[in-house]
């Protein structure tokens, strides 16, 4: 069996009566499923971020996120579509470090009330992860409709979820294993 990959998975809004919450649990859940992830939750709530200016100067206040992503070999991103695009609060976590992504790769999953899904949220996502070292995955996880895709107990109301989700942790696992080995046998100075 190959080496288990340590992969966080960040849900990237704090609002109140968020329906990301349920997916992000579900996701969750089926990489706890999986003997190659070993998971770890974070939740944009658990962040008290300073309300005066800052960057990377502040990542030693949150060292768990700090350690897991140092640790990590991916990144889940669940997050809602709000007007078109992210939360302000997901750009401020992902902005607290820089170097500790670079050849990473991410795989976002978006929440929409509306049909699209999230799809704008992640496109306008892109540049931030691309900038930031990421390297995201196509294997994209949409819940459009938020509001009828899960039943009091938080499960998954749709079959096909079942078979997206392992797409899209497939891919992820592949490209975690792959950037894995890049940075240990063919080190840049991004990661010596």
């Amino acid at each position: 069996m190959a080496e288990t990959l340590f992969i966080p998975i960040l849900l990237g809004t704090n609002r109140n009566g968020r329906e990301s919450g349920q997916a992000a649990r579900w996701i969750f859940s089926k990489m706890q499923e999986r003997e190659e992830i070993d998971p770890v939750f974070f939740d944009a709530r658990d962040f008290h971020l300073p309300t005066e200016d800052y960057g990377q100067d502040i990542k030693d206040t949150f060292p768990e996120w700090r350690d897991a992503v140092i640790k990590a070999d991916g990144l889940v991103i669940v997050t809602p579509e709000y007007n078109h695009g992210y939360p302000g609060v997901l750009k401020s976590i992902l902005d607290i470090l820089l170097k500790e992504y670079i050849h990473k790769p991410v795989a976002f999953a978006a929440v929409s009330k509306q049909m699209w899904g999230g799809t704008r949220v992640i496109e306008n996502l892109l540049p931030v992860v691309r900038e930031l070292g990421l390297a995201p995955t196509f294997t994209d996880l949409n819940f459009p409709k938020i509001s009828s895709k899960f039943d009091e107990n938080g499960e998954i109301k749709e079959e096909i979820y079942n078979k997206l989700c392992k797409e899209f942790l497939d891919e992820l696992v592949w490209m975690a294993r792959t950037f894995k080995y890049g940075r240990e046998n063919f080190p840049s100075k991004y990661h010596q």
